[in-house]
């Protein structure tokens, strides 16, 4: 970049690269708005996006779409971080926040179109706007209890309907809230942990067909091959994360037998050593075997199979690693990483372990466990986004009052922020520049979903529009 030296100091001279970064920033973040822009609203379009896997997703909801986007630009990617951030906090808006980020990009650079405001002034008039907006949704909200089941479940049916599921939102919404009421105590409660709450996916039935399970579902069958039960009373559970096979060494070795008295020995020893594991996990009163999922050697051969079932013990392989928490949580039971620590005080309890047939499709039920109450499992059929729904009731509390709709919400702060931008004329330009992007917000879903835009003034806003006209009249 060219320089000057003026009074033993440097200026920069080539002002047309900053701008020029600037405008690229905001272009690619736009890019990304508008790239999702059509998806928003009840009516609003779905997508279908290929993950970088060759997956295929059909989805309308923002931050799924962002996270399935190879988005390489630095600031598009930050509107992808503003999509997941929203997402966690809320389980809901992850497309209008996106949407508003990128009309707010489009006033600044309006503004900076003009050349005479400095890009921190416009950085800061955003933050005043931001705190105004926090004041204005306070003064509008309406307080809501957890007893108040009604409410809880007009918001979790309002959160699905623009979802393909918005038909079966009188099914979904009341298990989301019953799901959220059973984890957590509705007296003390001020937010909700939904890793307390497992979503199990299985192929087959409808959407009718999805319930609430209070304990623990488990995809993976139960080994019945070597005549195993099916079916556990009083179960007491065990979750280990070595393998019930013959040992394999660190190193590749080959081993060479001349003989069958040898082949014997081999096949002897690996029977006492099987035998003996199956013996002390018998000993320690287990009757429900869980095995973690090996990539290193086969959890299970047939042979420990066959010493399971003749003890009566109920075996389930391939547990996946990220379930082990949630089973732990569950059934009360601690991971076991070798035989040796294999005792009773390390295992869980239920008073049922059954597998049964829902919808066409097999699962493992683990019903009455020891700590009931702090996590459920919701068996879901068919296509849905019964996430969205379990943010909603909790969410209802966590800040204490309830937000209105989305309509007089943005006009609301779109209304209170254009008076702010008459009464203050040094920065007439910045908050009103605030205003158009967040009060065009409601008029951009509606035009997005097939309805006509119409920008007219109504109720208080008329009374502002007024009191624009005299100010600028005064000036």
């Amino acid at each position: 970049m060219a320089t000057v030296k003026q009074g033993g100091s440097q200026a920069f001279k080539d002002k047309e690269k900053p701008v020029a970064v600037r405008t690229a920033n905001i272009t690619a973040a736009r890019a990304v708005a508008d790239a999702i822009r059509t998806s928003l609203g009840p009516r609003g379009m779905d997508k279908m996006i290929q993950t970088g896997k060759g997956e295929v997703l059909i989805t309308n909801d923002g931050n799924t779409m962002l996270k399935g986007m190879a988005v390489m630009h630095p600031a598009a990617k930050m509107l992808v971080d503003l999509s997941a951030a929203q997402d966690i906090e809320a389980g809901d808006g992850t497309t209008s926040v996106v949407v508003i980020c990128g009309s707010l990009l489009g006033a600044a650079e309006k503004l900076l179109g003009k050349g005479s405001i400095h890009p921190t002034i416009i950085s800061e008039s955003f933050q005043r706007a931001a705190a105004k907006a926090v004041e204005i949704l306070t003064e509008m909200s309406i307080p809501v209890e957890l007893s108040d089941k009604a409410s809880l479940l007009q918001a979790a049916t309002t959160s699905l309907s623009s979802k393909i599921v918005s038909q079966y939102s009188n099914i979904l919404g009341p298990i989301a809230v019953d799901a959220v009421m059973r984890v957590i105590n509705p007296a003390t409660a001020e937010n909700v942990d939904l890793n307390n709450i497992r979503l199990v996916k299985k192929v087959g039935g409808t959407i009718d067909d999805t319930e609430l399970v209070d304990g623990l579902v488990l995809t993976q069958p139960v080994l019945k091959g070597s005549g195993g039960p099916s079916k556990m009373e009083k179960a007491r559970i065990g979750l280990i994360q070595f393998q019930l096979s013959p040992p394999k060494p660190d190193m590749e070795n080959q081993i060479v037998v001349n003989d069958y008295r040898q082949m014997d020995k081999i096949l002897k020893e690996e029977r006492t050593y099987l035998l003996n594991i199956c013996k002390k996990i018998k000993k320690a009163k287990c009757n429900v075997l869980l095995i973690q999922k090996s990539i290193l050697r086969d959890a299970v051969n047939d042979l420990s199979l066959h010493f399971l079932a003749k003890l009566n013990i109920l075996a389930i392989k391939e547990i996946e690693r990220d379930e082990v928490e949630f089973i732990c949580k569950s059934t009360g039971c601690k991971p076991i990483a070798d035989i040796d620590s294999f005792t009773e005080d390390k295992l869980g309890y239920a008073e049922l372990v059954e597998e049964t047939e829902s919808a066409g499709a097999r699962v493992v039920k683990i019903t009455g466990v020891k700590s009931a109450g702090q996590t459920v499992s919701v068996l879901c059929h068919g296509a849905n986004s019964l996430r969205r729904s379990l943010c909603h009731p909790l969410s209802c509390q966590e800040e204490g009052p309830d937000r209105r709709g989305w309509r007089s919400r943005d006009r609301g702060i779109a209304t209170t922020v254009g008076c702010i931008a008459c009464a203050e004329w040094d920065r007439s330009d910045l908050l009103a520049g605030v205003r158009g992007s967040v009060g065009g917000h409601p008029y951009d879903a509606g035009g997005e979903c097939g309805f006509e835009q119409h920008q007219g003034c109504d109720g208080a806003e008329e009374q502002a529009c007024e009191r624009r006209q005299a100010c600028w009249g005064q000036r």
